[in-house]
């Protein structure tokens, strides 16, 4: 009569463990490439984001404008707040030189924000953005901006970076924004991983010269 191998308790448990562990390392590798795959994204996030944003006007994003509106300002007024923020691994001092301005629909104003390199070492980033309420990103038009450029700063340099922008007289004619008394611009610099080497002294083209902002 025929007999069937058999397999000991040991010899199964060690079949058992070296499945395991294949497992283990499988799931392991799975996870590293996970992690690779969202830190090199995370990098190339803020570029593809903005050209996103901007082509779309998705989430609050502002549009870009190259002059005045040819209507000019009218009599309504709105408050447009300032809010900066900087991602970790970016060792800058970012903020508003003004948390908020009230100004004519329509009015050209200039802002500046103010941008310190706190780190001993070169270091560059870029700058993300958004306006909120999100329904008014089609009507907040930029017509300068350090957004749209990455940033290189030299150990221990301080830099002020203009915003140029109006709100746009259409939003009148929006009802869902009868009611609307405040905008809020909001500013996130992440670090840029491999910036484009350029002089530092190329920043200089964002110093205050006179005031941007047209008279009335």
């Amino acid at each position: 009569m025929d007999q069937k191998p058999t397999i000991s308790q040991h010899q199964s448990r060690t079949a058992g463990k070296g499945r395991g562990l294949g497992r283990d390392v499988l799931v392991a590798s799975i996870c590293g490439g996970v992690v690779a795959l969202m830190v090199g994204a995370s990098y190339a996030a803020v570029p593809f984001y903005n050209w996103f944003c901007r082509a779309t006007g998705f989430n609050g994003t502002t549009q870009v404008a190259t002059s005045a509106p040819a209507s000019g300002p009218i009599a309504r007024k709105i408050a447009v707040r300032f809010d900066s923020n900087v991602a970790p691994g970016l060792p800058w001092k970012f903020e508003p030189e003004q948390t908020e301005v009230e100004v004519n629909i329509g009015q050209v104003t200039t802002i500046y924000y103010t941008v310190t390199n706190q780190a001993a070492r070169t270091t560059s980033g870029q700058a993300a953005y958004n306006v909120a309420p999100l329904t008014v990103g089609s009507y907040f038009q930029k017509i300068n901006c350090f957004c749209f450029t990455e940033q290189t700063m030299a150990p221990g340099e301080k830099r002020e970076m203009p915003v140029v922008f109006y709100v746009d007289p259409s939003i009148v004619g929006d009802h869902d924004n009868d009611g609307l008394s405040t905008i809020t611009l909001s500013y996130t610099f992440y670090p840029v991983k491999d910036p484009v080497v350029k002089p530092l002294a190329s920043g200089d083209d964002n110093k205050r010269k006179g005031n941007l902002q047209p008279p009335g």
